[in-house]
């Protein structure tokens, strides 16, 4: 079996609100916590969540923009998480982000030439003639003209504004791209010529991406796997089709009961989820997701469920449908389990 383009393995980071030296007992926000996936060569995985489960933070730790508090970030089987400021250098081309908000994400002073060609000059020196046949192939690529490279971000709309964030991460031929929500803020129509120009790419290049949303619709369209985040943890890791087909974990299930569904002769699932999402400062024991999951039993408030391997190869924590096989028998018969 080939090794995975990116493996993340344990990834943890907690962000303490205060710092000083008689603070003993500091309280952190536990963003993310014990988080572990891979991603193969042009494969597209999926994370998915509530506001606040961690998802960006997961991108950012990626991305070496935060410092994990531990864990493994392995690129080609090298941990980059480990790495220096020099060291990591040259492993910044294999490894690009899009960001969500095509406005800010851009210089403002830049044409969209420079933006494209800028990272590219942080390696090597590009003439003029390299830098204007650089960015018009770039740009041809994203589904813009080449003619549009001396504009600034303000002269340009937001769907184009996001194919220039898209061909700036281009220009380094990266092996990875994580999009942090990409396609949020752009309007529905540009939505579908940004997600088909993603595939495309990938298809043409076999890059492998990181796609972070909140929008199920958009997953199910783009995703080859999916990642469900409750409260800085992985839920439940399925392939896409699996997921959407037959959710296990109930947290899962009542995401996707909360999308709406376009098809009125689709039954939707009824899978109601009462209360507010607990503060990552103070999480509840146990399973994170009890205090709301109306499957909770005794097990799910004391102890945390590990990620268990189920037939159809999907991973998911829930002591309740899918129990540890080498746990009591006590603990894995549930007579109210609803698949």
């Amino acid at each position: 079996m080939s090794t995975p383009l990116l493996k993340v393995e344990n990834l943890t980071k907690h962000f303490p609100l205060s710092a000083g030296i008689l603070n003993k007992n500091v309280p952190v926000v536990r963003a993310v916590e014990d988080v572990s996936f891979s991603v193969s060569a042009g494969e597209t995985l999926c994370i998915v969540g509530e506001s606040g489960c961690g998802k960006s933070t997961v991108a950012r730790l990626l991305m070496r923009l935060a410092e994990p508090t531990s864990g493994r970030v392995l690129i080609d089987g090298t941990d980059i998480a480990g790495l220096k400021k020099n060291a990591l250098r040259a492993w910044r081309r294999r490894m690009q982000m899009v960001f969500q908000d095509p406005y800010s994400s851009l210089n403002p002073r830049l044409t969209a030439e420079k933006i494209i060609t800028e990272p590219v000059e942080n390696f090597e020196r590009l003439s003029r003639k390299q830098r204007t046949a650089l960015a018009a192939e770039l740009l041809r690529k994203v589904g813009m003209s080449p003619q549009m490279m001396d504009r600034l971000p303000s002269e340009l709309s937001g769907g184009q504004r996001q194919r220039l964030g898209i061909a700036r991460a281009l220009a380094l031929q990266p092996s990875l791209i994580i999009a942090d929500e990409a396609v949020s803020a752009l309007d529905v129509s540009v939505q579908a010529q940004i997600l088909n120009l993603l595939l495309d790419l990938q298809q043409q290049m076999g890059i492998a991406f990181v796609f972070i949303s909140h929008d199920l619709g958009v997953v199910e369209h783009i995703g080859h796997r999916v990642a469900v985040m409750y409260l800085g943890r992985i839920v439940e890791l399925a392939r896409c089709e699996s997921l959407f087909a037959k959710p296990v974990h109930p947290y899962t299930e009542a995401l996707i009961a909360a999308a709406p569904v376009p098809d009125p002769t689709r039954v939707r699932l009824d899978a109601p989820v009462e209360g507010e999402v607990p503060s990552p400062i103070n999480p509840p024991k146990g399973c994170a997701f009890h205090p709301r999951c109306p499957l909770a039993v005794e097990r799910c408030r004391i102890e945390v469920p590990p990620l268990v391997p189920m037939s159809d190869g999907r991973v998911v924590a829930c002591h309740v449908r899918a129990p540890a096989t080498d746990l009591p028998t006590q603990w894995a018969t549930v007579s109210a389990v609803r698949l």
